[in-house]
């Protein structure tokens, strides 16, 4: 799928939606014309998604058309669990074709639409479809967002593997530096992404407090090694 790109993650509540918001204010500042997207959205509290809501805040831009309709985010549920259950509370089964038309006319509509996955990118969707299964079918290229937290390296590499078996391009990597820990941890962890794929740019998301530091912050060294990817 042209013109789309998926931001996945190595678990649920990673930094997915930080980044996709400041990788599209980045590029809105470039001059592109840019819209986020949310595959499923669930926990749902509110008409429209939470994720879609923080993304337009941190790009600093109202609700779009697209999101009033329900464009940018087709499923939403209110149970706050994995999709293919939480569809199945509410009596439905996610359709991954509808997403994908979903994408593709707010792609012919943007010059660039960045999608964020719900949980990790083998979340199912359905009992037997992940999201991992949708970005291979639909061919997506996809930005991983991953941290220094207990237990990031096994699930990074196990992120990270899946992908390049189901031939995904993997554009970039963000290292997100909240949760804090120690120094140590984090200097190593970081090292070892890198030493360990040394072909995929590793940008670092520094710790935050609240939203005041979002206005400065950037994803710009990303966007410039993405290039003429996006």
């Amino acid at each position: 799928m042209e013109r789309v790109i998926a931001i996945t993650g190595i678990d649920t509540g990673i930094g997915k939606t930080l980044v996709t918001g400041l990788l599209a204010r980045s590029l809105t500042e470039e001059g592109r014309r840019v819209i986020t997207a949310k595959a499923v959205q669930t926990g749902c509290e509110a008409p429209i998604a939470e994720d879609i809501a923080l993304h337009r805040r941190i790009m600093g831009i109202p609700f779009q058309e697209e999101d009033l309709t329900g464009l940018t985010c087709p499923y939403c549920y209110r149970l706050p669990a994995s999709p293919h259950l939480a569809a199945r509370e509410e009596g439905e089964t996610i359709d991954p074709p509808k997403i994908a038309a979903s994408l593709s006319t707010l792609a012919e509509r943007w010059e660039l639409v960045l999608v964020e996955g719900a949980g990790g990118v083998c979340v199912p969707l359905t009992d037997r479809y992940t999201f991992l299964s949708f970005c291979q079918e639909y061919r997506l290229s996809v930005i991983v967002v991953t941290s220094a937290r207990l237990g990031s390296i096994n699930h990074t590499c196990l992120t990270i593997e899946a992908l390049q078996r189901a031939n995904i391009e993997i554009l970039g990597m963000v290292y997100n530096l909240y949760p804090p820990t120690h120094p140590r941890i984090t200097e190593d962890s970081y090292a070892l992404f890198a030493s360990l794929w040394p072909e995929i740019p590793l940008v670092r998301l520094p710790q935050i407090e609240g939203d005041g530091p979002l206005k400065s912050m950037s994803l710009d060294p990303l966007v410039a090694c993405l290039g003429s990817l996006v």
